[in-house]
Formats: C-alpha cells, structure tokens, sequence
C-alpha cells in the first residue's frame, strides 16, 4: 500500500472517530459505580462461591504424596 493510500486510510478512520458522541468522564463514573453496586452480590471474587462443586477453579486432584 502506498504512503498517501495509507495517510488517506488513516485520515478516513480520524474522521469516524471524530464522529463518535462521546459521554463525559464524570457521567460515566457515575455509571459505572452504579452498575458495579448494583452487581456486587454476583461478583464471586466478593462473595464467593456458593458451593466448591461451583467453583470452577478448585483443585480437580488433590496432589498427595506418598
């Protein structure tokens, strides 16, 4: 691909970006607490794992050693 090709693409994809609506940080913020708040019981780093059968990352094998 030739130089001005790629400038061209380039300028193209500065252009989309431009167009973007974008939300201000402080709203977003707010937004996000909200949602992580109002997720906070299924968050299994929090609360955990209701039953070690649930919990996907357990050891299968206990290692023993004889």
């Amino acid at each position: 691909m030739s130089s001005l090709a790629q400038q061209r693409r380039i300028v193209e994809q500065l252009r989309r970006e431009a167009d973007i609506k974008r939300a201000r940080a402080s709203n977003a913020i707010e937004d996000l607490k909200k949602y992580v708040v109002e997720h906070e019981s299924e968050d299994f780093l929090l609360v955990g794992f209701h039953s070690q059968k649930a919990n996907p990352f357990r050891e299968k094998n206990p290692c023993v050693l004889i």
